[in-house]
């Protein structure tokens, strides 16, 4: 090769060594000050945009989560206020067979009728109970209890309402408590028969009954085998929510692994990668010294 002062292909190609060492040192100072893999969408450009979407999933699964977890508190407390109408009903029944007692006397009755009467009020109170501004049991006068159903749909999958979905019961507790007459104690619609849930006012007493003209015991037995009804529903509807809660975690647990594959750097690697382009890098420029000094060697010949 010519001795030239005016090009110098040495230290040309040294400079570009050097700018080609101190960009790869420079990504991996970035990649490993960040954690991510890919730093720049020209990095990776195609695994930038599974990442994006992979990203987006997991936020939409998380929230879901969060949806189920609301779901599975409104049916706790429905369950609750079933197991309270459970127990409403069960002192009702016994405050009726104790005013069946012929040694009773009528103001003992009507003692025993003062309860029975606060009680029916409380189950009313009951059957108007919300979460969350969303009311536990429906109370729609349409509705007849075992043949009627009002459910609401919980979206479990990210996919949305094309999705999965669990069906949650809202209810009929005042349907449950509801009879077609003080003869006839097949559940009935909403709005008519008669009731062991009454508002403030309309209230029947346990006089009635000994009267031959209210409750008999036959009424809280079945009325306690549809609440159980109710809150074997309930039950189901929260066991499926519970499975459905456990497959999207672990979804989301699934999905945060391949996202990780993809944007996380291997520590490990890079490190190793950073030490080979440091050493590059401080070599290159040694070079590039080296051969800036070597056009000097012409003014030896002058």
């Amino acid at each position: 090769m010519a001795l030239s002062i005016l090009s110098n292909t040495a230290a040309t190609k040294a400079a570009f060594a050097m700018n080609s060492n101190n960009v790869q040192l420079n990504k991996s100072l970035n990649r490993l000050s960040s954690g991510k893999q890919i730093v720049t969408p020209a990095d990776d450009a195609g695994g930038l945009a599974v990442s994006m979407k992979l990203g987006s999933s997991i936020a939409r699964n998380k929230s879901i989560v969060a949806n189920i977890q609301n779901a599975m508190s409104f049916g706790e407390v429905q369950d609750g206020a079933l197991s309270s109408a459970a127990k409403i009903i069960d002192r009702m029944a016994e405050l009726t067979a104790l005013g069946l007692d012929v040694m009773k006397s009528t103001t003992d009755v009507a003692n025993y009728s003062t309860e029975f009467e606060a009680l029916q009020n409380q189950l009313f109170d009951l059957t108007t109970e919300k979460f969350n501004g969303v009311s536990l049991f429906n109370s729609d006068n349409g509705k007849t209890f075992g043949t009627n159903v009002d459910n609401m749909e919980v979206i479990t999958s990210d996919q949305g309402g094309s999705g999965a979905k669990v069906s949650m019961s809202k209810g009929l507790l005042l349907g449950a408590l509801t009879f077609k007459s003080f003869t006839d104690t097949d559940a009935n619609q909403v709005g008519g028969g008669k009731t062991l849930a009454n508002a403030s006012g309309s209230e029947i007493s346990i006089a009635s009954s000994t009267a031959g003209s209210g409750f008999t015991l036959s009424f809280f037995a079945k009325a306690t085998e549809n609440i159980a009804t109710l809150r074997a529903t309930s039950a189901a509807g929260l066991a499926r929510l519970q499975l459905a809660e456990d497959h999207v975690r672990l979804t989301v647990a699934n999905l945060e692994a391949a996202n990780s594959r993809i944007m996380d750097v291997d520590v490990a690697a890079e490190s190793t990668r950073f030490a080979k382009y440091n050493i590059l890098s401080q070599v290159s420029a040694a070079m590039l010294v080296q051969a800036n000094q070597t056009p000097a060697t012409a003014l030896m010949l002058l």
